[in-house]
């Protein structure tokens, strides 16, 4: 599942790949992105927009009427659409050029970075609210869905981000909650590559 991401491509290209409106001044390639920096979504309006990566799902409650209190980063697609923690919350896509993930043992781990085959925009499934802070402030934030691993990155993590196709998209910002679920499925095998990551500033986040 994304634990960080790349996005190198220019929000003007990614807003013209995916038919999005771009209001936002451009950025420096990101190689390292990580949970708690601001990252670039669109919602159902489709423009491009920033949020905080990761859920602080303040209020809510779990099953047992407990206050969920974690930072939520990635949510399961199984229980996104059912669990009391999620209620309410909006449904956006992220872009990204790849996502990362490590084996092996601690302080030996390798890095790899997952990509499409094809060279094209990966584009996340992902659900969104705003956080009411103190003083009235209110942060964006966006968490991104998780389903079982394809053929491709099973090897190398149980889980992986729910990936759209271009024509789903609408669909999961808009669509009936079945017709949103439904997508909440691996890409078939072939879709993804996985490469050895040995040029990233792991420091750098």
């Amino acid at each position: 599942m994304p634990g960080r991401f790349l996005l190198e491509t220019p929000l003007s290209d990614v807003a013209a790949a995916l038919d999005l409106g771009n209001p936002l001044a451009p950025e420096i390639p990101r190689r390292n992105i990580a949970p708690g920096q601001e990252i670039v979504l669109a919602g159902p309006d489709r423009v491009l927009a920033r949020a905080r990566w990761g859920l602080i799902p303040v209020g809510r409650t779990n099953a047992r009427g407990r206050p969920v209190m974690e930072t939520i980063v990635n949510a399961r697609s199984e229980t996104v659409f059912a669990k009391s923690a999620f209620a309410g919350v909006g449904r956006a896509i992220v872009p990204a050029d790849g996502w990362y993930e490590w084996t092996g043992p601690p302080r030996k781990k390798t890095a790899w970075r997952i990509t499409r085959e094809d060279g094209a925009l990966l584009v996340f499934a992902a659900i969104t609210d705003t956080w009411q802070g103190p003083g009235g402030i209110a942060v964006p934030q966006v968490a991104t869905v998780t389903c079982e691993p394809s053929d491709d990155v099973r090897d190398i993590h149980h889980r992986m981000g729910v990936i759209l196709a271009p024509e789903s998209i609408d669909t999961w910002l808009s669509g009936a909650v079945g017709a949103a679920h439904a997508l909440c499925a691996p890409t078939p095998r072939g879709t993804l590559r996985v490469e050895k990551a040995q040029d990233v500033d792991w420091d750098a986040a």
